[in-house]
Order: C-alpha cells, then structure tokens, then sequence
C-alpha cells in the first residue's frame, strides 16, 4: 500500500518538486497552499506523513499543527517543518506545536527523501 503524505506550502514550485520527488518513490501525494486546506485535506486523507511550511496565508503552519494534534487521528502522524525562516523562537514554536522536525530551507531532496523513509520506518538503502 502506497504511503500518503501531505505537503502544504504557499509556494507552487515547492509543491511541484516535493510532490514529484515523493511520486517517484512511489508515494501518494496531497498538497494544500495554506493551513486551512492543510487541516481539511489531512481530516479527509489521513496521511502517513505531512510536510508543511510555516509562513502562509489563510493559516500559518504551526497553527496548523496545533490543530492537527488536537485530532485524535493525527496527533501522532510525522510532521517536518520545513521553513526558510531560521530564528530561534519560530523553532521553538514549531516544536512546541507538535512538529516531529524543523528543517531550513535550502534542504537537499535526498536529505529530506531520506527523513521521510526514516519517519516512516523504512530502510535508507534503496
């Protein structure tokens, strides 16, 4: 069974490179381009893991997150951070919201490929 992962992320090229990047690997992808369609689309698709941005409109990804965990369903799903923003205290609330990593952008595809495999319990190898 293919595993499912949401990526949220105001900006289409993110979405757009992730997404094939994932596809290639077999995964079934979701996207949203704000928090509030992250939050529905996580309700209705139940992913194994959610990549999401922090800056949005609409809903900031941490928002997002509280909200996520708050649900039942999703209180233990895998969830990456993964901002341009660095600053100390936007970590801090991110963690604190419930994410699982934090990661800066810039980020190599095959690092982020490999944290995917790693949250979602499989070899590194391929």
């Amino acid at each position: 069974m293919k595993k499912k992962i949401l990526i949220v992320d105001d900006e289409p090229d993110i979405l757009e490179f992730i997404s094939y990047n994932l596809k290639k690997q077999g995964r079934e992808v979701f996207t949203a381009n704000n928090g509030e369609l992250g939050l529905q689309s996580a309700l209705n698709n139940k992913p194994d893991l959610i990549i999401s941005d922090i800056l949005m409109p609409v809903m900031n990804g941490i928002v997002m997150c509280r909200k996520m965990r708050e649900k039942i369903e999703l209180s233990e799903t895998p969830f990456i951070f993964l901002s341009a923003t660095n600053d100390d205290y936007q970590v801090l609330s991110a963690m604190d919201a419930g994410a699982t990593h934090y990661v800066s952008k810039p980020i190599s595809i095959l690092a982020l490929l490999n944290m995917v495999k790693e949250l979602l319990n499989e070899p590194l190898h391929n």
